[in-house]
């Protein structure tokens, strides 16, 4: 049961990557003409090579009639790679442009809970790094995969029409190589999957360290943190070192048929040019298609191995886009909250930690325009209950009530762009400082800019730098003081 799971998983991935190829596949389609057409074109260049041969014995004009035909053949395969390699990449960069949309689209969607249980390190892993990969599969890999298949089958047709016997004698092996690229490739992609998981985690701890910094310095934790990294890429390392000892067995096992098999063909042709009439132009071709045909086959174990590693990541990718996000659709209420708020025997725990009751029974109400204080111990539930007035989670019981209406009931984007907050860990993001103040509204003239960071007190100290407003305040606003950046943060 949880192996037919597994396969759908697969089949549905491709499915949903395919989804972002159907806009492009006039494109798409035109480039897999000009794929098979690539693939075609490599398998006349034997038979012409055969014919040469053949043809030493016959009038000059016969030797020159087939070069030319060589020469016209390796132009247009030229130009048909051209067109294939160029119409496939741009598919592949429209597409994957897309995904990347669509994952960041959903990422940001996603409620607090998500990010409370994920680290920003492997998230950035699954962007970055997971779509790189898949990069390389369309625009590559998957291409050259197609054309080694077509080689292969193109190959065997020609083979048959040559030498029947020949022919059978050759594919004595290709059976075990199928089984034995089943079993391989699920190892394979099992430690693909494997390894982009811990690189995403070692990805982490660079994240946190460099966004930490200055604690890290401050405690002198340079070489604890050092050796966090060096045990977690270790364990890549190892990991990695496991998949490729599989790919490295499998890979040597194809070029050991691979040459077998030619070695074979050449014994055995050889004979049926004495015993049976066989062309010695025919036995060369016969030998240059075997030739192909197992580079082909022994380069399919990598490109096998690269295409399993690329479903690996769709996989991890795509699990993104089945989590459930918020609904932040536009409101149509344009009113302002009064501000009135009620908690009403309000419980809560967060579903990770579900014996650990942070609120218990809270009871409260706040007027309009009054202004209150929740003092308490570290810990005590104060910022929770703040993420809750701004409906991060939600209560495990009671109520939270707004101008009398339950939190439930509202908008998501009509409540929190109704609610100001300054957050204890003052945030910048790494614009400018007019940036960041229009971030709690976006498309405020300058003039209500200038006044939100008046009434902030933030305006002076802004006047003083010399770009003013447009002062870049650097990565999470490194390049202000703390103070400066929470006035702009309350502004």
């Amino acid at each position: 049961m949880k192996k037919d799971k597994k396969r759908k998983i697969s089949f549905n991935s491709l499915k949903k990557l395919y989804k972002y190829i159907h806009p492009y596949k006039t494109s798409f389609y035109i480039g897999l003409v000009f794929l098979l057409l690539t693939g075609f074109a490599s398998l006349i260049f034997p038979k012409l090579v055969g014919d040469l041969v053949d043809g030493s014995s016959s009038s000059p004009d016969k030797i020159d009639q087939i070069a030319i035909y060589l020469f016209i053949l390796f132009t247009a395969q030229a130009i048909f790679s051209y067109f294939r390699i160029v119409l496939f990449v741009g598919v592949a960069e429209k597409a994957l442009s897309k995904l990347r949309q669509d994952t960041f689209n959903h990422l940001i969607r996603l409620p607090i809970s998500f990010f409370s249980n994920s680290k920003v390190g492997e998230l950035n892993s699954r962007i970055s790094a997971d779509i790189t990969l898949l990069q390389e599969t369309f625009t590559t890999t998957f291409a050259e995969f197609i054309r080694q298949i077509i080689i292969i089958i193109g190959g065997i047709a020609f083979l048959s029409y040559i030498s029947i016997k020949l022919t059978l004698f050759m594919l004595a092996v290709f059976p075990v190589i199928i089984i034995l690229a089943v079993i391989f490739g699920r190892k394979i992609k099992g430690y693909s999957k494997k390894v982009q998981k811990e690189i995403a985690q070692s990805n982490n701890i660079v994240e946190e360290a460099l966004q930490g910094i200055r604690i890290v310095k401050s405690f002198t934790n340079e070489a604890f943190e050092n050796l966090k990294y060096k045990n977690k890429t270790d364990e890549v390392a190892k990991t990695a070192i496991i998949g490729g000892k599989y790919r490295g067995a499998f890979a040597s096992f194809i070029i050991l048929c691979v040459f077998g098999s030619i070695i074979s063909v050449i014994w055995f042709g050889t004979k049926q040019v004495h015993s049976e009439g066989l062309k010695m132009g025919e036995l060369f071709s016969f030998v240059l298609y075997t030739v192909f045909i197992g580079a082909s086959v022994g380069g399919m174990a990598d490109l096998y191995s690269k295409i399993q590693k690329a479903i690996g990541a769709s996989e991890d990718l795509l699990e993104i886009h089945e989590l459930s996000g918020e609904d932040i659709s536009e409101s149509e209420n344009k009113t302002k909250l009064e501000g009135v708020l009620e908690f009403k025997e309000v419980s809560f725990n967060y579903e990770e930690r579900t014996n650990n009751q942070v609120l218990n029974n809270i009871n409260f109400n706040v007027k309009k325009s009054e202004n209150i204080a929740i003092v308490g111990p570290s810990g005590a539930g104060k910022s929770t209950i703040t993420s809750l007035i701004l409906h991060f989670h939600e209560v495990t019981e009671g109520e939270i009530l707004i101008d009398g209406k339950n939190i439930n009931d509202y908008n998501i984007n009509y409540l929190r762009h109704n609610i100001g907050i300054v957050p204890q860990d003052t945030f910048l993001f790494g614009g400018t400082i007019k940036e960041n103040i229009e971030y709690g509204k976006i498309g405020s003239s300058k003039d209500e800019i200038i006044e939100a960071s008046k009434k902030a007190n933030a305006h002076s100290f802004i006047e003083e730098f010399e770009d003013g407003y447009n002062t870049l305040v650097g990565e999470r606003g490194v390049q202000l003081s703390g103070g400066q950046r929470q006035r702009i943060a309350i502004a």
